[in-house]
Formats: structure tokens, C-alpha cells, sequence
């Protein structure tokens, strides 16, 4: 009605992509129920961070309303300023309350570190820190607090994941040859290589929706596509 585009969730932005993705694509033979272990990006697909997943794409589709499209932004601001507050202050051994700081700590400070550092230590908390000089204060919206603190960290698994999703879409349509012997993959479990041989996906992409397939294991046939010259250089 408002001359749009249609628009569906993919496997990365939604559960609900998951399961229309392995409705469409593998079908089912029984009652489909969505288990977070179909989701090979789970990590991202967090109920903590559904606004910030899908707000900007209700925007775009016109569903939400101009003040509920500010307060977001709002949000994502209060998130960005933190977390460059965070990085750009430091404790030092010097600091007047370094006792109450090492208070917290499993092990007392060695040398300086940001906000940020201190926060990736998994005794620490973004409410403990910002409760000490010259941390404090902390934000006042608490669902922002509280992506500030999964965003630092988690940092790792989810720059990880992202690449992942990048690499899987660079390999959608990537051809698996029909003839490609999958016995000659040693690092396969015998369980998805048996699923391989099973479905015989024609490509990187319905390789990746057969259920089992890990992330792992499409990166190991990433790499023995390329071993056995079936892949372009630069593909990988």
C-alpha cells in the first residue's frame, strides 16, 4: 500500500528468518519448532538487542512513529558516547583510590587500563566500575548500561560472528562440483559428512542450511574447495 519494497527477515537479523529460511529451503516433516541451536548466529539474535536489530528496518518500512525513531537514536547515542568515555579513561597506579578500585578486582591493577579493559575482566561489572573516580557516573538508562556493558565484553564473539555472516554471504552461491569427494575431508565429522554426502548441496550456501552443518564445517570446505583448485582466486 505504501509502495514498497517488500521486505523479510534474514537468518541473521531474526528467529523469524530462521524459520522461514528452513521452511522454504529444507522443508519439514513434523511441527517446526525455532530452537536457538538453529540459529548459527545466535549470539547476535539476543532478546536484549531486538530493538537495535530491527528499529532501523522498521523505520525505513514506516512502522514505527518519528518519536519512537528518535528515542532510539537517542539510545544508540547514549551507547556511543559511553563507550568512547570508557576507552579514553584510564585507572593508573597513582590514582588516589586505587584501593577501592583493586577492592573489586581479582587481581590487583599491574599497570594502567581503560575503562573498557577493566570491564572485559569477567569480575567486573559496568555498574561496580562507574561507581568509582573517574568512572562515575554511569548512564541513566539502564537498557543502554546494559548494551555498553554485553558490547565490551563480548566484543570478540561478535566482531567474530559478523565476520562470519560477511564470509557467508561472499559464499552463497559459491558451486560445490558435483563430483567433489567429501571423504578426502579429513577434518569433517563423520556425522556432517554424512549429511553432505546425504543431500549433496550444490552449493556453499544450501550446504550451510542443512541441519548440523556448523560454521566450522563450511569453513573447512571453504578451504578444500580451494585445496583441490575448485574455488577463484581470492575467494576465500
Amino acid at each position: 500500500m505504501q509502495g514498497k519494497e517488500s521486505w523479510f527477515p534474514t537468518r541473521d537479523q531474526a528467529y523469524t528468518g530462521v524459520l522461514v529460511d528452513d521452511l522454504c529451503t529444507l522443508g519439514t516433516k513434523e511441527p517446526y519448532r525455532v530452537f536457538t541451536s538453529r540459529a548459527e548466529y545466535r549470539l547476535l539474535l539476543r532478546e536484549d538487542n531486538a530493538d537495535i536489530r530491527l528499529t532501523p528496518i522498521a523505520h525505513q518500512l514506516g512502522l514505527i512513529d518519528e518519536a519512537r525513531w528518535v528515542r532510539f537514536n537517542q539510545k544508540m547515542e547514549a551507547i556511543e558516547q559511553e563507550r568512547t568515555r570508557l576507552k579514553q579513561t584510564w585507572a593508573h597506579l597513582q590514582m588516589p583510590n586505587l584501593d577501592e578500585l583493586n577492592a573489586l578486582l581479582s587481581t590487583p591493577l599491574a599497570r594502567e587500563a581503560s575503562g573498557e579493559d577493566l570491564i572485559r575482566r569477567p569480575e567486573m561489572s559496568y555498574e561496580k566500575l562507574t561507581q568509582i573516580a573517574p568512572f562515575a557516573p554511569a548512564i541513566e538508562d539502564k537498557q543502554a548500561a546494559e548494551q555498553v556493558e554485553i558490547a565490551i565484553k563480548y566484543q570478540g564473539y561478535i566482531e567474530h560472528q559478523y565476520n562470519e555472516i560477511e564470509r557467508h554471504k561472499r559464499h552463497e552461491n559459491t558451486q560445490i562440483p558435483p563430483e567433489f569427494d567429501y571423504d578426502k575431508v579429513d577434518s569433517l565429522s563423520n556425522e556432517v559428512r554424512a549429511k553432505l554426502m546425504q543431500h549433496r548441496p550444490v552449493s556453499i550456501g544450501q550446504a550451510s542450511r542443512i541441519s548440523g552443518i556448523t560454521p566450522a564445517a563450511i569453513s573447512i570446505l571453504l578451504v578444500n574447495l580451494k585445496k583441490q583448485g575448485m574455488l577463484k582466486r581470492g575467494e576465500l
